[in-house]
């Protein structure tokens, strides 16, 4: 059968996050069904990701034709004009509309979007973002899932409650309201929407009130991440990864660098921490001129050399939505993991067994000293998360569940794809 895959990004490198996700679903699902994908060009984030490369776009093009039939590539209205992102925020603002939903609005996008569903003899429409529903009303008659990276109204609702900045907590309380006000609308009209965690979908039908929703967790391509024994681990070493232009991992990031490393180098004064991951703020960058143990890498091109070496992988993540891809990643990839439970939602993992739980700066010290004084059971830990991974999240068949569902729904009675 043939799918339409409405991408808000260029799905390469599958490197971090969202990009993870979408690419392995793109070339699992691509094995059993035929894929056209649209997708947005974000071109300073593909640059960021690429930062090698003189023409990052042309290449991400060149790897996905490898896996999709064919691939459309649309810009976004917003990066055609200077200081484009704040006129498009404070326009919505005006128009009583969420900035989540107008960012991607475009005349020129929708005609193409038009002549494509004309053409294309679809049987089924992913939309891959709540945000890419301005143009649902292009795919009547055709299945749609609509997927949902994480619940971002129940974000946004979250950060207003802890962003400090007085205005900056009103607009997002105001854009939380209106994007569910969106998300209801559209998640209603889906035929299936899907989240990456039983979480998040039971979040998000509870708040919209109706909907048809399933959990397709994140997952790990296992061909990549995995345990690799030849790595020297290095003694008394930490590691923290993930983007730092997403406010849970920047949030993370300083709290660790505010509350918990003051106390983890009093109690082991030779303990070093990588940083790892793009964006990282000015704060950041003075603490590592001035400590020779913290420091900041930025965006790398292989993370995996860092989760083998590390001896311990901290990830104090305690806002966002979803499942943590890095979690993910770092359990398939055999690291010693000490976590906020939070960042753990949504992923099957025990206390003890797979990770170890921390809630407090106190927590992490004696979870670190612990594991160093018990190399048993850092050396279970290793071992418990590969297992895990590879019986339960690997994308392989997580695409082709989504495949099968795919297939369903085109099938059901009342539908207008070519199958049906």
């Amino acid at each position: 059968m043939k799918v339409l895959w409405l991408s808000h990004l260029i799905p390469f490198p599958p490197k971090g996050g969202v990009l993870q996700r979408t690419f392995n679903m793109i070339r699992e699902v691509a094995k059993y069904h035929e894929i056209t994908l649209v997708a947005f060009n974000q071109s300073d984030f593909l640059a960021a990701s690429l930062p090698e490369q003189k023409d990052p776009l042309g290449l991400a093009c060149q790897e996905l034709y490898k896996i999709v039939e064919s691939i459309h590539v649309l810009d976004i209205p917003e990066t055609s004009m200077i200081a484009g992102r704040y006129i498009i925020a404070f326009k919505a603002l005006l128009s009583g509309r969420a900035y989540n939903m107008e960012w991607l609005r475009s005349a020129k996008a929708r005609q193409i979007l038009m002549n494509i569903v004309a053409k294309g003899d679809f049987d089924a429409v992913h939309i891959d973002t709540v945000s890419l529903c301005v143009y649902s009303d292009l795919f009547q008659g055709l299945p749609v899932i609509l997927n949902h990276h994480n619940f971002e109204s129940g974000m946004l609702k979250s950060r207003s409650k802890t962003e400090l900045n007085r205005i900056k907590s009103i607009y997002y309380q105001v854009e939380a309201e209106r994007l569910l006000k969106s998300e209801n609308h559209n998640c209603r009209r889906a035929d299936l929407n899907l989240t990456c965690s039983e979480e998040d979908a039971e979040a998000m039908a509870g708040a919209i009130g109706g909907g048809n929703f399933m959990s397709v967790p994140n997952g790990v391509d296992v061909s990549y991440f995995y345990p690799n024994p030849s790595v020297k681990v290095v003694e008394n070493s930490i590691v923290i990864v993930g983007g730092l232009s997403w406010y849970p991992n920047r949030e993370a990031v300083e709290y660790f660098i505010r509350e918990l490393w003051p106390l983890i180098k009093v109690s082991i004064p030779d303990i070093r921490v990588d940083i790892v991951g793009r964006g990282p703020t000015a704060e950041m960058l003075k603490l590592a001129e001035n400590d020779e143990y913290f420091r900041v890498h930025g965006f790398v091109d292989d993370v995996r050399e860092y989760l083998w070496r590390a001896k311990f992988y901290l990830c104090p993540i305690r806002t966002g939505g979803g499942t943590k891809l890095k979690i993910l990643d770092a359990l398939a990839s055999g690291c010693c993991i000490i976590a906020d439970p939070f960042a753990c939602r949504g992923i099957n993992v025990q206390n003890g067994v797979d990770v170890v739980y921390a809630e407090t700066p106190e927590d992490y010290v004696d979870a670190i000293k612990t594991l160093l004084s018990n190399p048993e059971t850092e050396a279970s830990l290793r071992k418990a998360g590969p297992e895990l991974i590879r019986n339960h999240y690997s994308y392989i068949g997580i695409g082709k569940q989504y495949a099968e569902v795919l297939g369903e729904l085109a099938q059901r009675p009342g539908t207008q794809g070519r199958s049906a």
